[in-house]
């Protein structure tokens, strides 16, 4: 690959991360069409593609897609039949120099910001909570089909489904697309809060490819994040949401090494932990508790700063994650959440006490096809010296690994287990 074509590459997929959710934004705003508006952001890129290695590297990337995508949205509508009404509905909708809605709205709601804007506007209280969720993951973050799926744990296909029942409803109930009134912003909360836990964990630990963390969806969740937290000061979820992504984010340099494979926790380094962004993290979940009103996201925010905190792996404090995933699970039931409470027994009380529970898990079928709880077993049977069937539960977990990561970890402790059978 030349160069040139190299750096367009790079210079799209930088503009897709940073810019697509923004793009489809404005494309919705004008066409009212989120299908037309994704379909036609998309052909910008491609656009982009073919052009760039020609024509160079625009000065402002975003600008210029922004402009192809909404040449391509306008001329789509020209051409089909019902062209003359949608574009007279788009005149309304694009602001003049004597109207201009998103002030109004920014005025009257709090919101100024474009994205978080269209993230309450998906998240409308007449769509289900998932549908609000996924659907925001995919038309302001461009987190494929797939990768949403792989968050709710459900089939691609059934995602689909999802996502295509929710624009429906959006086009068939006349969902406006606009920002509510501040008082009506805390309804939307909880989808908002969903979108952002799951941006965050896309970034810091992605569910397909080449790298394990995208720092850019990472990044702009945190943002976000900051922005609710400045709109709804007195909502302790979002403080406590805010928390958990930067304790965790703290350690992100720790993560993977200089080949790019997974570094577990207890063998992190820790001199290398952002000691800046945990205290700024803790700050926050002090902040949020002293509401005296526990959520989930407050409880993953205190787990996380146990680990935070602890001056050594040995030195973490086992027992009391276990007990505040115990509290979670009581506020969130979740096979997730029940074998991360695994784990934690396993640390606090013994493998073997971690197995039980594991065990558990598995023979309920509540997380087939999820790699981590073969791969937590297998962790689990090595410590207990269980070389042959930790070595099956390391091929299942590699089986259904999605990330190359991922994927080198297990094969390198399968190969771990392999030499020390007898």
């Amino acid at each position: 690959m030349s160069g040139l074509a190299s750096d367009v590459e790079t210079a799209v997929a930088l503009a897709f991360r940073e810019q697509w959710g923004q793009i489809v934004a404005t494309l919705i705003g004008l066409t009212g069409d989120w299908d037309l508006a994704e379909e036609c952001a998309q052909d910008a890129f491609g656009t982009a593609l073919e052009r760039w290695p020609r024509d160079g590297i625009p000065h402002r990337p975003g600008a210029w897609l922004t402009t192809t995508a909404r040449n391509r949205a306008i001329d789509r509508l020209r051409r089909e039949a019902v062209g003359a009404a949608k574009l007279r509905e788009a005149a309304l909708l694009a602001p003049t120099d004597q109207d201009h809605p998103a002030d109004d709205e920014a005025a009257t709601s709090g919101v100024r910001d474009d994205r978080l804007r269209l993230m309450f506007t998906c998240c409308h209280p007449a769509l289900a909570l998932e549908s609000r969720v996924a659907l925001t993951l995919r038309t302001l973050a461009g987190l494929t089909t797939a990768e949403i799926a792989r968050a709710f744990l459900v089939p691609e296909q059934t995602m689909s489904k999802r996502l295509t029942r929710a624009k429906s409803k959006i086009r068939l109930a006349g969902i406006p697309y606009r920002v509510p009134p501040a008082h009506r912003l805390p309804e939307r909360t909880a989808g908002i809060l969903g979108v952002l836990y799951l941006l965050f964990n896309e970034g810091y630990s992605a569910t397909a490819g080449a790298d394990l963390i995208r720092h850019g969806l990472c990044q702009e969740a945190i943002r976000l994040t900051r922005l609710l937290v400045a709109l709804l000061p007195d909502e302790p979820e979002a403080r406590g949401l805010l928390a958990l992504m930067l304790l965790h984010d703290a350690r992100r340099a720790s993560r993977v090494d200089g080949t790019g494979d997974l570094v577990l926790l207890e063998d992190q380094d820790r001199t290398r932990w952002d000691r800046d962004e945990i205290a700024d993290g803790v700050r926050e979940l002090e902040a949020a508790l002293r509401h005296n009103e526990r959520g989930p996201y407050q409880v993953q925010a205190a787990i996380a700063a146990c680990h935070a905190t602890a001056a050594s792996a040995a030195g973490t404090d086992w027992a009391r994650i276990a007990e505040l995933y115990g509290q979670l699970v009581r506020l969130v039931p979740s096979a997730v959440v029940e074998l991360n409470r695994a784990v934690a027994v396993a640390m606090a009380d013994g493998a073997a006490a971690g197995l039980v529970l594991v065990d558990a898990l598995a023979e309920s079928g509540a997380l087939t096809g999820y790699h981590l709880l073969p791969a937590t077993r297998a962790d689990l049977l090595r410590r207990l010296g269980r070389r042959d069937e930790a070595a099956g539960a390391y091929r299942e977990a590699l089986a259904l690994a999605s990330t190359d990561a991922e994927r080198r970890y297990l094969t390198r402790r399968l190969g771990e287990v392999a030499a020390e059978a007898p």
